[in-house]
């Protein structure tokens, strides 16, 4: 009988292929698309309803209008007032969440087999029979406005606000930053003619869990006869800042916030996925060149990260750090720096190795859960894509040469093009 060795840790291996769970599709009556991922070892399920997020369909002054509408669902119905609401989901041990990102809006349900058809009809409700109380109204709106003033005295948050407004642009609603103003035109009476004529714009419905056909089927007619508008949105062309660097001094801070980026090319490029590399290396992981120089070597900064944002048209790139003060010049410098040693000096073996062993593992480590796999089909679902990105990226993880990590950065990464915010 042979012994295991427990001292010496098993072999890492990369597996050449994924094998992934398509959605099985259906349309509603009213053209509302359903994918659903059957997954019978586990009695948990999730229901999402996702629809475009408008904003740019309604005046600047009313841009919080979509964000109010969207966290009052839970406020009150014509049929349950807001405890009775929390009092029938926690009864059923279940979990409403408001879903918001720059493109997408939505409402989910996580909940047990058991008790979803018991849901169902209440969650349901909160799309068509939402009240907005005036008194529950007033009391998010102070709320909010406190929260628009703390972001305005955190860095951080500050500089996130800052560094959208120098990629995207003041007239675009991604660049779009919340003032008390915005607070103050937010009524009753607005809230609910969004709710009426533009809170569900092309909504699609995304399904996981053990659910039967009986189960799908009931599904398909709670949500049937909802009335939907098609797409009413134009595409926005982005308005970049023209200024190199967006700034703002804050003389009490101890610390300066950097927020560096650029637009960058979509998930359907052929390059995407050696960019994906690219970032890792120079900051997307703990072991990241970024890291090692500012944090490390120099200590300007507790942590620095570089990531890639997704959008259905472009993606965007990001570096993030907080440093302290007097110190912001020096670590935009370094980082430049770093993005020019990773263009011109291919990566030694065990820096790839390392590099490639951890991408790998984060990625397979993203499909380990069974509500990972609705997200993950999503973020490329809004790309127009379908499964055979996940094949090809796993591919390129366990093939790509330091040749290709130099050519993507000499591609898209010019530090001519990269906008610098700095707040502190």
């Amino acid at each position: 009988m042979t012994v295991l060795d427990r001292s010496i840790a098993p072999e890492f291996k990369i597996p050449e292929t994924i094998a992934l769970t398509k959605p099985i599709k259906r349309t509603l009556k009213n053209g509302i698309p359903l994918y659903f991922i059957p997954t019978p070892e586990i009695d948990a399920i999730k229901l999402e309803i996702v629809t475009e997020s408008n904003r740019q369909l309604l005046p600047e002054e009313d841009g919080l209008v979509p964000f109010f509408t969207l966290n009052m669902l839970l406020e009150g119905t014509k049929d349950m007032n807001s405890p009775e609401l929390d009092n029938f989901f926690d009864h059923y041990a279940s979990e409403v969440d408001t879903i918001s990102t720059f493109e997408q809006q939505g409402v989910s349900l996580l909940t047990t087999k058991k008790h979803f058809l018991s849901v169902l009809p209440v969650f349901r409700s909160l799309l068509t029979d939402a009240v907005f109380p005036e008194k529950e109204l007033e009391k998010r709106k102070s709320q909010k406005a406190l929260t628009i003033t703390m972001q305005q005295e955190q860095n951080g948050a500050r500089a996130n606000q800052l560094y959208r407004k120098a990629l995207f642009g003041t007239d675009h609603p991604f660049g779009f930053i919340s003032e008390e103003r915005h607070v103050n035109a937010v009524t009753r009476e607005k809230l609910a003619n969004y709710y009426q004529e533009k809170f569900l714009v092309s909504p699609e419905l995304f399904v996981i869990g053990n659910l039967n056909e009986l189960e799908i089927s009931r599904i398909m007619e709670a949500f049937g006869d909802l009335f939907i508008q098609d797409s009413l949105l134009k595409p926005n062309e982005f308005s970049v800042w023209p200024e190199k660097r967006l700034s703002e001094v804050k003389e009490k801070a101890v610390q300066s916030s950097i927020r560096l980026g650029q637009h960058l090319i979509p998930k359907t490029h052929p390059d995407y996925h050696a960019l994906t590399v690219f970032n890792t290396i120079l900051g997307g992981y703990f072991g990241s060149r970024l890291i090692k120089n500012i944090r490390e070597d120099k200590g300007y900064t507790y942590g620095i990260y570089s990531s890639i944002g997704s959008l259905e048209k472009s993606d965007y790139w990001v570096v993030m750090a907080d440093v302290q003060k007097g110190y912001a010049d020096e670590v935009i410098h370094e980082v430049y720096a770093e993005i020019e040693k990773l263009k011109t000096i291919p990566v030694c073996p065990e820096e790839l190795e390392i590099v490639r062993n951890f991408m790998a593992g984060h990625f397979l480590s993203s499909f380990s859960n069974a509500f990972d796999l609705i997200n993950r089909y999503k973020a490329i679902h809004y790309a127009g894509l379908d499964y055979d990105f996940y094949e090809e990226q796993l591919t390129f993880f366990r093939n790509f040469t330091p040749d290709q990590v130099m050519e993507a950065g000499q591609k898209y990464f010019d530090s001519g093009n990269i906008i610098e915010v700095v707040v502190g």
